[in-house]
């Protein structure tokens, strides 16, 4: 992150009426943000929705005062207002009473456009959204960007408790004629299937992507191992154990290097028992997170990124694989199906081990000039999907309503 993003933590409160005589004013809500970066695409999400918003939009953040798994606040900002550009972000702790009644003291004396929530189950979310129900916060309209939440891979997950709260929660959603806010026409259909009443406003996820992808180097006449990478958070969703059961099964030398914030520690004792178990010719580690500003470089250090998704609503780290002139191997479960079949890589629609390991063995056996045709087609498809993108931000399209469904 820039280092001017954030006023120096020495600067006084941001008043909190600040907002008050903006044309468009909106609450946002995210349970991560920077200077974390552990929680994934989403903090990268938001923090492109706040900087490319017009001057008619005046947003507020409240988001938690760490970064995922962190036992500690981030220094100087536990309870404070941090102005970042137009936008004011409060870094609130969750285990403090009071700093949770100063800051519903400030913000009802504000009056919102909008309340935009980034999830449909997580806490931040949840309070607000009960709160302008009890009209104990004042906002005109509410939209949820569930953030691949409502896709069938994230409902699978835990899916008896999450039947059970939506039951619920529908109806608290449906009184406030809540909006969604769908990145692509798959999330779109997939939020219609839990919600048919709702109204869903389609507009690609923007975020802060190199306008060139990096270069493709030349690469040595003797062939080596297939050199793979997987790069997400260590969650059933994210599935590395099947990238881990597929390997196994290649016969070829493969190496895989693994590169995300352990989430789910159950998950990952599964994960380590695989990686104990993985045969000679395979080569895997995990290197822990890695920054959002070395992703790119890490990914174009590899022939593929390997990434058996669950569902993404977007999938950032496909993006910044392409950037990298690195090749995706992808479920069909994200938005990139036709770009990486137009040659960014390869979609594999089985979830299984052995649909995977096949497709492993064939990258292996490719010879170092088709691993760099694979790399140089990689980065024209890029380049493609770059050309189309949209530049309208979600927070313009809703001070103006256009793009309704």
């Amino acid at each position: 992150m820039p280092e001017n993003r954030l006023i120096p933590r020495s600067a006084p409160d941001v008043p909190p009426n600040y907002t008050q005589t903006a044309p468009f004013r909106v609450l946002v809500t995210s349970t991560f943000f920077e200077p974390g970066f552990r929680g994934g695409g989403p903090v990268r999400s938001v923090a492109h929705i706040l900087d490319a918003a017009s001057p008619d939009v005046a947003p507020v953040l409240i988001t938690r005062d760490r970064d995922l798994g962190a036992t500690e606040a981030y220094p100087g900002m536990s309870g404070r207002w941090v102005g970042r550009g137009r936008a004011r972000v409060f870094y609130l702790s969750r285990r403090q009473p009071r700093q949770w009644y100063r800051l519903w003291r400030e913000l009802r004396t504000m009056r919102f456009h909008l309340l935009y929530v980034n999830s449909l189950w997580a806490s931040m979310s949840l309070v607000p959204i009960i709160a302008v129900r009890l009209g104990l916060l004042g906002a005109e309209r509410v939209m949820v960007a569930p953030r691949g939440e409502c896709s069938p891979g994230a409902l699978s997950l835990k899916s008896g408790r999450k039947r059970l709260f939506v039951r619920v929660w529908r109806r608290v959603l449906h009184s406030l004629r809540v909006e969604f806010h769908a990145s692509t026409e798959r999330e779109a259909a997939d939020v219609h299937r839990m919600f048919p009443w709702a109204t869903v406003h389609i507009n690609a996820n923007q975020t802060a992507l190199p306008p060139e992808p990096a270069p493709v180097p030349d690469l040595p006449v003797a062939p080596g191992p297939l050199r793979l990478v997987f790069v997400g958070r260590i969650a059933p969703m994210k599935n590395l154990a099947l990238a881990l059961e597929a390997v196994a099964l290649v016969r070829r030398p493969v190496v895989l290097n693994v590169y995300g914030p352990m989430e789910d520690t159950a998950y990952w004792r599964r994960c380590e028992s695989l990686l104990a178990a993985l045969p000679s010719n395979v080569r895997a580690e995990y290197h822990g997170s890695v920054a959002p500003s070395s992703v790119v470089d890490v990914l174009a250090d590899h022939d593929a990124l390997v990434t058996p998704t669950l569902g993404e609503n977007f999938g950032h780290v496909i993006a910044e694989s392409l950037a990298g002139s690195c090749p995706v191997l992808c479920s069909d479960r994200t938005p990139w199906n036709s770009v990486l079949r137009d040659g960014g890589g390869a979609v594999v629609p089985e979830l299984t081990a052995g649909a995977w390991a096949a497709e492993i063995e064939r990258w292996a056996g490719r010879t170092p000039e088709q691993r760099r045709v694979a790399r140089l087609a990689a980065a024209d498809a890029y380049r493609r999907w770059r050309a189309g993108l949209a530049g309208v931000n979600i927070l313009d399209l809703m001070s103006g309503t256009v793009g309704k469904r």
